[in-house]
């Protein structure tokens, strides 16, 4: 029997009501596998693209009465041991980056959050290549 492994590919911005319905599913996934047994549930892949990058920049200010989104998924990607891939491309143009990038593209700082990492489009294409079923948020 061939397991199909969840794959989240999340391009909508933040403040998008797409971006929390992700949040909510990928949080409903994995209550749900560990509930009924890692071993009865295929793996979940997550993968931040577009404006989606915004979730990753750990200097973003959100007020009191809405959900901070990036803590969440740190929360989650914490608890579960999720990586949380973000394309470097889309980052960058975003204005997200890691120390690495900072340094190589000669940017002033650093402010992905804790947890993401900034990936190249080749991790995506190798999550697609297993057997999965792409949902895009």
């Amino acid at each position: 029997m061939t397991t199909i492994t969840p794959l989240l590919l999340i391009t909508a911005d933040p403040s998008h009501p797409l971006a929390h319905l992700a949040l909510r599913y990928t949080r409903a996934y994995l209550q749900s596998a560990t509930t009924e047994g890692e071993s009865n549930n295929a793996p979940l892949n997550v993968f931040f693209y577009g404006d989606a990058a915004h979730i990753a920049n750990r200097l973003r200010w959100q007020s009191a009465d809405q959900v901070n989104i990036t803590k969440e998924w740190q929360s989650l990607a914490e608890q579960y041991k999720l990586p949380l891939p973000v394309c470097v491309s889309t980052a960058l143009s975003r204005g997200v980056s890691d120390t690495d990038n900072s340094t190589r593209h000669q940017l002033d700082g650093s402010n992905l959050a804790t947890g993401f990492t900034l990936v190249g489009l080749s991790e995506l294409a190798m999550m697609m290549q297993d057997n999965s079923r792409l949902m895009q948020f």
